[in-house]
């Protein structure tokens, strides 16, 4: 049995002076092990990583953790009250109208000045010297910022601290209407075999603004700038996003299974024993973030959506049907929309009601097998 320690961690501060808060559950590890920071919940409608949450602390209790583990559930408590009518809006800074999981801090001098200013350091003390770096980076440049922080920068530097600890980073999403899917570091393109997620997406060295991303581009880029001088590192943090099925939709059952396709991976990272759980035997499909394409809507209309996420549709196969109803009468009332290329489909939006221009469905194109 290991046990789990609960604390909140103040995350924002409302007009009236009330303090809003995460919960913040930890397992102190046996051993020297990786760390390993879980959060879930950045987007309002995003609900089902808390269950997954729940669920690996109700297995964690049963394991033997060799890591420390730091798991936050409901991570932006402003986003998930964001409510109009049934619906949650919590996508975006309502203020701002900044993407909540667009937030994160990253500081692209940092990587090449260390590298050259510490030719010749042990790498032990490189991940060392450079993680205090880059947390008094966050901390200099935002949380101790004179001139103060958005909303959302708030919020996400006091994540980003907490995830900054860590040696694993995993941010759990879902999407609109969505299959299971995984953002996965070019550099660590093994480690999607250890998830029970059958689709991944590789993605570059660049930053775009997601905890991810944070958590991997700066010992990624750390890598890149020693290579620059003729020396290997290993990047020494991994960051990944998960996404783990649609919005507005909370499923407990499903959500242990995905949390035993984390299990998976922490074990052969060694954060749990050994043995405890391993990757399901399942076909796995790929393709890098170049290849995964946005099918916009040509025309507005009520959609059906045809395409069966996480199935492989071939050129000239429908993909939605549109309904005109200002058209009836005409040969274009209903009217097929087809695969321009073989792909797989992932995610579509989540009305049937659409604009010209709106994001139908994203597919992974050119995609593979791992």
């Amino acid at each position: 049995m290991s046990p789990v320690m609960r604390s909140s961690k103040v995350v924002a501060h409302m007009a009236n002076g009330q303090e809003m808060s995460v919960p913040v559950y930890q397992f102190k590890g046996s051993s020297d092990a990786p760390r390993v920071y879980i959060q879930a919940n950045m987007h309002g409608a995003e609900v089902q990583g808390n269950a997954v949450i729940f669920q690996l602390l109700e297995q964690l209790r049963e394991l033997d953790v060799r890591g420390d583990i730091t798991l936050v559930p409901l991570a932006n408590p402003i986003g998930s009250n964001q409510k109009s009518g049934e619906f949650t809006l919590g996508r975006f800074d309502p203020i701002t109208g900044n993407n909540w999981n667009r937030g994160y801090h990253f500081n692209p001098d940092l990587p090449e000045q260390f590298a050259l200013n510490n030719p010749d350091l042990d790498e032990a003390k490189i991940v060392e010297q450079f993680r205090a770096l880059i947390i008094s980076d966050l901390e200099t440049q935002l949380l101790d910022n004179p001139y103060g922080l958005n909303t959302a920068q708030h919020l996400c530097a006091t994540l980003q601290r907490m995830a900054f600890d860590a040696d694993i980073v995993l941010d759990l999403h879902t999407g609109p209407i969505s299959e299971r899917h995984l953002y996965c570091p070019e550099y660590t393109k093994a480690s999607a075999k250890l998830f029970d997620i059958p689709h991944t997406l590789f993605i570059p060295s660049g930053f775009d603004g997601a905890l991810d991303e944070a958590a991997f581009c700066p010992w990624w880029q750390l890598q890149l700038a020693y290579q620059a001088q003729g020396r290997e590192i290993a990047v020494a943090v991994d960051g990944f996003t998960l996404e783990l099925g649609s919005q507005e939709w909370l499923c407990l059952e499903e959500a242990k299974k995905d949390s035993a396709g984390i299990l998976s991976y922490l074990c052969a990272k060694g954060v749990v024993e050994h043995g405890a759980f391993s990757p399901a035997k399942m076909t796995r499909y790929a393709c890098y973030l170049k290849d995964y394409r946005v099918m916009y809507s040509p025309k507005s209309g009520l959609v059906e959506y045809l395409a069966h996420l996480g199935s492989e549709v071939k050129a000239g196969e429908p993909l939605v049907r549109m309904l005109r109803m200002d058209r009836y009468g005409e040969d274009d009332v209903v009217e097929v929309i087809e695969a321009p290329e073989h792909c797989i489909p992932i995610l579509h939006f989540a009305s049937a009601s659409v604009n010209q221009g709106t994001e139908l469905y994203k597919v992974f194109t050119n995609y593979f097998t791992l």
